[in-house]
């Protein structure tokens, strides 16, 4: 990792904190940030595991602060009525009203940022911000290799099929499409949650072939095709393959542009699928 880089990241995490006021100990009014945030992200009511999984707290610490603020009267934690074995933390009427004064105190702070700047330089801090907690979701996003029975991995392949059906221009059958065996899915989830998939077959010795390439629209843009696409290649390269192929269509242009600036070569077809327009291999070195 470059030094000089590492160094600029951490110059602007203490120009940010320092600038938000996070460094005083009631930051956004009478308690610390961790409870001030919970208090926020608890909204109209939430289970604890997505609480723990939006805020990257651990149980214990998760705990405690959920007992400092039932011990203020702002929330409770009670088993779901629908699922027991799932508890939830709601607001109180006075836990309510708190959260809408952080409302007011943060929109203040957020006010202060941006008032002695012109015009010109409050679109660029906003636009630059916009561009940095995208580039911070993406460095979020964790990938992993799971069964392709796994319940993340069936859901991303329901969502890719359900895509395009509506993308393609000659319509789509389910039951039309190749259906190879399946080896491996490697999975994307942001938060937790999963947002991409790719999968992998070797329908031949020294050949990976890559299906069901796909991103949720929330995360598009960040670069998870991409970052699907390398780790794909690892994995390849990992099981002894000289090569990746995969078949697309014609309506997915942007999938195309990825995969030929990934350095694929257009090939001729090397299967009958009958949804497939264009046809792409890339060597291993």
């Amino acid at each position: 990792m470059d030094a000089g880089m590492v160094s600029e990241v951490r110059r602007f995490n203490r120009t940010v904190t320092q600038r938000i006021g996070a460094l005083n100990d009631h930051y956004l009014g009478p308690r610390p940030l961790g409870e001030a945030r919970l208090l926020w992200e608890i909204g109209d009511g939430r289970d604890l595991r997505s609480l723990r999984t939006t805020l990257g707290l651990d149980s214990g610490y998760l705990s405690r602060l959920l007992r400092s603020l039932e011990a203020d009267g702002l929330v409770t934690v009670r088993a779901d009525d629908a699922d027991r074995r799932v508890r939830v933390a709601r607001l109180t009427a006075a836990g309510k009203r708190e959260r809408r004064a952080l409302d007011r105190r943060s929109d203040g702070i957020a006010e202060t940022i941006l008032a002695p700047l012109s015009d010109r330089q409050q679109e660029r801090l906003v636009a630059a911000m916009v561009e940095v907690e995208r580039l911070l979701r993406a460095g979020m996003v964790e990938v992993e290799a799971v069964d392709p029975a796994h319940p993340d991995a069936q859901y991303c392949v329901q969502a890719y099929f359900a895509d395009i059906a509506a993308l393609f221009e000659d319509g789509f059958s389910r039951e039309t499409v190749l259906q190879p065996e399946i080896e491996v899915v490697l999975l994307a989830r942001l938060a937790d949650e999963p947002i991409g998939c790719v999968a992998l077959y070797e329908p031949e010795p020294g050949v990976c072939e890559m299906k069901r390439m796909w991103v949720h629209e929330s995360a598009r843009g960040l670069g998870v095709g991409r970052r699907l696409l390398v780790e794909l290649e690892t994995l390849a390269r990992q099981r002894g393959a000289s090569s990746i192929r995969l078949e697309t269509n014609r309506s997915l242009t942007e999938a195309i542009g990825l995969y030929r600036s990934a350095g694929f070569e257009e090939v001729p077809p090397f299967n009958a699928e009958p949804h497939a327009h264009h046809w792409f291999r890339k060597q291993l070195a």
